[in-house]
């Protein structure tokens, strides 16, 4: 304690002899005195740091404290620009992030002197090839969604653009995306945020979401509004519907549009009241079980003249979804699609608790539904689209092998945009004008230029997952199967994907059971 003292002590002399000699040496220089403009906000601030009792760091070391505080706001960068190899950023390496830029450029996207990366380590995965290459045609890469209970089904991208919703990201990230969307030829997921000015304004194909806050289609109290969704559905460009049950980066947890967001423009989208604060709840109130889901699912089918419609979850109870699948079975009711959503997905904003401790991994969840779907002889009625890191040839090609028959990536077409996992999503001052409200970052965000990175993207990536399916032998989605897939489990040992998720009967035969007899 006395070396505290002696320290503020010692400062508060210093101060008070520095103003001495300014004083002294002003007399005879005039000038010096600008120095005081230097020195007595130093000793203001000092003063206030050691009155105050919130932060302890400060109330000991008044000025150098500063320093901590300073560094750690570099850190990021400094991590990212300096210290880490290409293969160890996290969520995204340098490695992964380039590849994104390259194909958004249509600059080279070669690399040199061979892999990087440690192919002895356990979890190093790669795809066995043939030695007699095959030829795939693009037009393949386009799967139909739409099971028999639908008359309007889609024709989608096995690459498509993942749920973000307009107020998560700017006007001009979301316009750039549909445009994209549009020159390439896929979908763009509209997020749960309802269907924006700026997702139509782009005129690419979209994926409605609705969530539990049934934004776009809901009543005065919160409610699903048939006449509002019917309105809003009949739109062109709306291909698709999704319910988001959860999402991988928080499932189960929802969400508070704060009153001071909520704009006349975002309350006109979301068919809310400007300057509330509104609530998505975790849960929805349309449905609360599997079979009135189902109803649900088959309400909306008929509401939108027969457009595909299905579910979004992260994996957690298995049990819960065999009972779904029970019921779908049973009752001949089933969505058009599943959109399985890993527990490694991303997001705006997320409790570190939900982000890192809640949900299945995308692979294992993605096995867990092939084999439930089989099971109960679904699998031809349901498309299952897959989302959670996914932004290379071989990462699709992986997920198909384990069940996939479409993709989603948010992350990478973010960086086609531009992203550079500044890191900054939740904080309103996303230095590229892509997570952000601020109209002069926004505003920065080129569209015509954007919109031409993101199709390019996209091109560029189906182009090498037809070259990789050509050098393994897959002339089909259907050819890409989990035994041509490999993994180090441990040093000496490796398996197929089929050996390490196929193996074991994953389902309950105990709720099976149960069921039956019920």
């Amino acid at each position: 304690m006395a070396s505290k003292i002696s320290v503020r002590q010692t400062l508060s002399y210093a101060f008070i002899a520095t103003y001495l000699v300014i004083l002294f040496f002003s007399i005879l220089t005039p000038s010096m005195l600008w120095l005081l403009a230097v020195i007595a906000p130093l000793h203001l601030l000092y003063f206030r740091n050691i009155r105050q009792n919130r932060h302890t760091l400060l109330r000991n070391y008044p000025l150098v404290g500063y320093l901590r505080y300073i560094f750690e706001s570099f850190r990021p960068e400094f991590r990212q620009y300096f210290f880490e190899s290409d293969t160890d950023g996290k969520p995204f390496s340098r490695r992964q992030r380039s590849i994104v830029y390259q194909r958004a450029k249509n600059e080279r996207q070669t690399v040199p002197f061979g892999m990087q990366s440690n192919s002895q380590e356990v979890g190093y995965e790669w795809i066995a090839h043939t030695m007699f290459p095959v030829k795939v045609k693009a037009e393949a890469l386009r799967v139909n969604v739409g099971s028999s209970r639908c008359t309007q089904p889609y024709s989608a991208s096995i690459y498509n653009i993942s749920a973000m919703s307009y107020g998560s990201l700017s006007k001009t990230a979301v316009t750039a995306l549909s445009a994209g969307a549009k020159l390439g030829g896929f979908a763009h997921n509209t997020g749960e945020g309802g269907v924006s000015p700026f997702h139509l304004e782009g005129g690419g194909d979209l994926i409605w979401q609705i969530g539990t806050g049934y934004f776009g289609c809901r009543d005065k109290n919160g409610h699903f509004s048939e006449e509002l969704f019917r309105e809003q559905v009949a739109h062109p460009n709306i291909k698709m519907v999704e319910i988001k049950l959860s999402q991988g980066a928080k499932p189960g947890h929802g969400g508070i549009l704060p009153a001071a967001k909520n704009t006349p423009e975002i309350a006109a989208i979301r068919k809310v009241e400007p300057y509330t604060t509104v609530a998505s709840p975790p849960a929805h109130a349309a449905f609360q079980d599997q079979f009135t889901l189902l109803l649900f699912v088959e309400k909306l089918r008929l509401l939108s003249n027969g457009k595909p419609i299905g579910i979004k979850l992260c994996i957690g109870n298995k049990q819960e979804f065999e009972r779904l699948c029970q019921e779908m079975m049973h009752n001949q009711l089933f969505p058009d699609f599943i959109t399985i959503d890993g527990a490694e997905g991303g997001t705006g904003a997320a409790p570190l608790e939900f982000t890192d401790s809640l949900g299945m991994p995308l692979y294992d969840a993605l096995t867990f539904v092939q084999n439930m779907l089989r099971k109960y002889g679904l699998r031809k009625e349901i498309k299952v689209l897959a989302a959670g890191k996914i932004i290379t040839g071989v990462d699709i090609i992986k997920a198909i092998a384990l069940g996939a028959d479409i993709c989603y990536s948010a992350r990478g077409m973010m960086f086609a945009l531009g992203c550079i996992q500044a890191l900054q999503c939740d904080s309103g001052r996303c230095p590229v004008g892509i997570a952000t409200q601020d109209k002069n970052l926004y505003s920065g965000l080129d569209v015509a230029d954007k919109r031409v990175r993101v199709a390019n993207f996209h091109g560029n990536t189906m182009h090498s997952t037809v070259e990789v399916m050509e050098a393994c032998g897959f002339d089909s989605l259907d050819a890409i199967t989990p035994d041509k897939v490999f993994r180090r489990v441990e040093q000496g040992k490796t398996l197929s994907f089929k050996e390490i998720y196929f193996s074991k009967n994953t389902a309950s035969s105990t709720l099976q059971q149960n069921y039956m007899l019920n």
